[in-house]
């Protein structure tokens, strides 16, 4: 691991909550925020990657790169894959590190996480969990749980993904965090794949990789961000970045 590369996927074509990547919050674009938060995480370049010039447009504006894409890709993975063709043919970087577009809460030192397990040779996609607190959500499908092997405190090997309440028994339960990152080879054998028959049971993408018998690490972080689905998850975005902004001016 020596140069990775953050990319961002982002498009308008959402269906419960039209035009989301360009949601104002505190006077900013989502993706914005997005960006920010990547940026400060120092890993390496940031660059959105979308079809919408509109987005572009909102990146470009707040200093920061974009590049275009197409606008058929099935997944926010197939979009990075074109993205860090295009933007690095010679193949510099080595690491593509896949932040969500609608993750205007993240916590930059976990985008930074996300790259630890790299260090093992033999990990080839590296992602986040976070363990789960409320017992509401150790039932609840919409909330994707890790079944993993722990390797040492806070590093799993990943087993399985999936929607039920697993693993069963006494213990902890993880709440997968859909942020990975690839190594580019990984990236691209991935995005060459077809869909596998568990992840088109589960609708989880990343068992697609596990199927295909690549191994996946998962590190544990002590929050979930915010994913921004409805407009009660973009009120809470702006209260919680308004609480933040507030928060900055009084300690400056």
């Amino acid at each position: 691991m020596s140069d990775p590369i953050v990319l961002i996927p982002a498009r308008l074509a959402a269906t419960r909550l039209p035009n989301k990547p360009l949601a104002e919050i505190a006077g900013e674009p989502m993706i914005v925020h997005v960006w920010r938060r990547a940026v400060e995480a120092g890993i390496g370049p940031v660059a959105v990657a979308t079809d919408a010039p509109e987005i572009a447009e909102a990146v470009t504006r707040a200093g920061g790169q974009a590049v275009m894409t197409r606008a058929d890709h099935a997944s926010g993975s197939d979009r990075i894959f074109e993205a860090v063709e295009k933007l690095d043919p010679d193949g510099r970087h080595d690491v593509i590190v896949n932040v969500q577009g609608d993750l205007p809460t993240i916590d930059p030192a976990a985008i930074a996480a996300s790259i630890v397990p790299l260090s093992d040779p033999s990990v080839d996609i590296a992602t986040l969990v976070a363990a789960i607190v409320r017992d509401e959500e150790k039932t609840n499908p919409n909330v994707v749980k890790m079944v993993g092997s722990p390797l040492s405190a806070g590093h799993f090997r990943a087993l399985y993904f999936t929607r039920a309440t697993a693993p069963y028994g006494e213990g902890p339960l993880y709440h997968h965090i859909g942020l990975y990152a690839y190594r580019r080879k990984a990236l691209q054998r991935f995005v060459g794949l077809k869909p596998s028959p568990l992840e088109t049971r589960e609708r989880l993408e990343q068992l697609r990789a596990l199927e295909a018998g690549m191994r996946i690490d998962a590190v544990v972080v002590d929050d979930v961000p915010l994913g921004v689905d409805t407009p009660h998850d973009l009120d809470r975005a702006r209260e919680i970045l308004a609480a933040r902004t507030i928060g900055s001016r009084r300690t400056s």
